[in-house]
């Protein structure tokens, strides 16, 4: 099982130390501009390979993604690079869009010449409209985003730690956009079955307990990169937990992004994942204030992939707007 890693800054090396460590595949190819940088990445996840599962893993170009079964694209403009770290800034991460937009029409032929038959995930901000994008460009339905499943598991995680159970123990998620008007669906959040409100402790107010929960959660990212210029080691494990999904053909049910015909973009629902990608899109019971929270979030999808397409228009006419 062969998997490609497009683009080895912060996130796709913790994409491919994440494939390492946990034995996701047999032959990982690491491809960047910077040839050098792949190779010393590839050269340093060698030295410790040898306490892991058994694995190959090699800097490259495109056309050594033959035979991949996934194909991980990261490489872009990141958030602290694009200025996308702003919490009053509504815009979030798709203020990077109209930069990788460019990025993506460059990096997509090549992949897909090189591994027709691939799946594709899109890790790169914003996942969603530029997952939309791969959809055009590479002319078949195998392509994923990240979406929110690392937004789900910070969900779960935040509500744990002020319940003081495991976050094993958590059922919640995150549906609509990987960025600013994301849905968190409290209406069906669980622990082991018994609902929030039911489980925070005695005295305190469900609403400030709210506030500061979608407060964590939303802005985890921007937290990070305060602290340590990315937000990296979360998606990566991610990225390798979906690939896992499609090399092993496990039909598991991940709030992933996919294109979804219904709201006519790609965005977050419960998704089944296999060999082939997206399968079977499943969509949650949702309190009227979710489902007018999730609609939002659709339009702010369908308005970023308009411009995306005035953007690609502008790049084939020759202009530099996304630059």
């Amino acid at each position: 099982m062969k998997v490609g890693v497009i683009g080895v800054g912060r996130v796709g090396a913790a994409c491919a130390l994440s494939l390492v460590t946990r034995g996701s595949a047999r032959e990982v190819v690491l491809v960047d501009l910077n040839r050098a940088r792949a190779k010393a990445v590839a050269t340093d996840l060698r030295y410790g390979a040898p306490v892991c599962p058994e694995v190959a893993i090699r800097d490259g170009d495109y056309a050594d993604l033959a035979g991949a079964t996934i194909v991980m694209i990261t490489a872009g403009l990141n958030e602290k690079g694009g200025g996308a770290t702003n919490r009053g800034d509504s815009t979030g991460r798709l203020k990077l869009l109209d930069t990788n937009v460019g990025v993506y029409r460059d990096m997509i032929p090549k992949i897909v010449a090189a591994a027709p038959d691939a799946v594709l995930l899109i890790v790169t901000d914003p996942p969603d409209p530029l997952a939309d994008l791969t959809r055009e460009l590479a002319g078949h339905d195998r392509v994923l985003s990240t979406g929110t499943y690392l937004d789900s598991l910070r969900f779960r995680v935040h509500l744990a730690e002020r319940l003081g159970v495991s976050a094993s123990s958590i059922e919640a998620l995150v549906v609509g956009e990987h960025g600013t008007s994301e849905v968190l669906l409290w209406s069906s959040a669980r622990v082991n079955g018994v609902p929030i409100v039911d489980a925070i402790p005695a005295g305190n107010s469900f609403d400030a307990f709210r506030q500061s929960v979608e407060r964590d959660v939303r802005y985890a990212n921007i937290t990070i990169i305060e602290g340590n210029d990315a937000s990296q080691f979360g998606i990566g494990i991610v990225s390798t937990r979906i690939a896992e999904a499609v090399l092993r053909d496990e039909r598991i049910v991940l709030p992933v992004g996919a294109y979804n015909a219904k709201y006519g973009v790609t965005l977050s629902l419960p998704c089944v994942i296999g060999r082939s990608g997206p399968g079977t899109i499943l969509e949650p019971a949702m309190s009227t204030d979710e489902r007018q929270a999730f609609e939002h979030s659709a339009e702010v999808l369908r308005a970023a992939g308009e411009r995306t397409t005035q953007a690609s228009v502008l790049q084939h006419a020759g202009g530099h707007a996304s630059r």
